[in-house]
């Protein structure tokens, strides 16, 4: 059995859904045959980026992958809106105006905090029982609510000989290494003041897109997303993710462990509670433990260093959320 996560930088074209088909095809030529593989967060063919991918019980924490913060880097042209809100779509709205970076800087902290978002008309989000971008590709009419999210932080990109200018905290430089500074499929940079790249570290349910608009219009502009690279997603960062090339090497021959990490690579950013052996062998039945001298909240209940489940403990009692059927080698 393969148990864990694949970090995939997924390139730019591929599918999330393609990239969960690109490791379960590469563990069946490895020999491995048929394993459980989900994604923890879909990233659109346009975007690059951590895409982590759940192998056997890791899928269990696909779930509360989906519902972990993001970090983005995106880069915002000026001047016209597309109807996709990026590179994909045709041009709705046309302005003149270019803002200076003193103008962008001083916009910038209207977008941090709690905000009110309108998502893309091109989402995968429900209206009346059908996906908003099939309503939207065939022309009708339709009304998306607004809805509530959270921008951690909202910088712009560092670059070579000029500072960062930040609101609501900065992206670790190691996030920020291998941003391209414009779209690969667009040949030469635009001139200075045409195009700006920010580093967003945003709650679930944000949509770059939008924030990409919503910044451009508070600007006096319309403008629309040219790159779109997920430089972090929940606990898993740039410097955890792989090729496809190396993912491929998998099938042909490569060690896997090159390649995959443990099942608690996706719990690190909550506490572990250490069981003794009968304890263990209780959460796993399902019981409850009473009596834990531990605060509230949710932990990862290890036996040794093997994970055993995902639990809340609430009142020193402990109930399991997720169970992982992990083999314990010292038993």
């Amino acid at each position: 059995m393969v148990d864990g996560w694949i970090i995939l930088d997924k390139p730019l074209g591929l599918g999330s859904t393609q990239g969960v088909a690109a490791v379960k095809r590469n563990l069946r030529q490895a020999g491995f045959g048929k394993c459980k593989v989900g994604h923890g967060g879909t990233l659109d063919p346009l975007a690059t980026g951590v895409l982590p991918i759940a192998v056997g019980e890791a899928t269990k924490l696909c779930g509360r992958m989906l519902d972990a913060s993001k970090v983005y880097a995106f880069t915002v042209r000026f001047g016209a809106e597309t109807d996709t809100l990026d590179l994909e779509g045709k041009v709705v709205a046309e302005s003149e105006v270019r803002p200076s970076l003193q103008e962008i800087e001083a916009v910038l902290p209207r977008f941090i905090g709690p905000i009110a978002q309108v998502p893309p008309a091109y989402s995968a989000l429900m209206v009346d029982g059908e996906r908003a971008y099939d309503l939207a590709r065939k022309g009708e009419a339709f009304e998306l609510k607004s809805r509530a999210v959270t921008i951690h932080s909202l910088q712009f990109l560092p670059e070579p000989g000029r500072g960062t200018s930040e609101a609501g905290g900065g992206a670790p430089a190691s996030l920020t290494d291998s941003v391209p500074l414009h779209h690969p499929a667009d040949g030469p940079p635009p001139p200075v003041g045409e195009e700006l790249t920010l580093v967003a570290h945003v709650s679930k349910g944000t949509y770059i897109r939008s924030l990409a608009r919503d910044i451009a219009r508070a600007l006096g502009t319309v403008g629309h997303v040219t790159m779109l690279r997920r430089l972090k997603a929940g606990p898993f960062e740039m410097h955890q993710a792989i090729s496809l090339d190396k993912l491929n090497e998998v099938g042909q021959g490569a060690p896997l462990e090159h390649v995959l990490l443990p099942l608690e690579a996706g719990l690190v950013d909550i506490p572990a509670l250490s069981l003794d052996p009968e304890q263990a062998r209780a959460v796993r039945q399902g019981r409850v433990l009473a009596g834990l001298p531990f605060e509230d909240g949710l932990y990862w209940a290890k036996a040794g260093a093997v994970p055993v489940a995902l639990v809340e403990l609430s009142g020193g009692s402990l109930k399991v959320s997720r169970g992982f059927n992990l083999k314990d080698v010292a038993e």
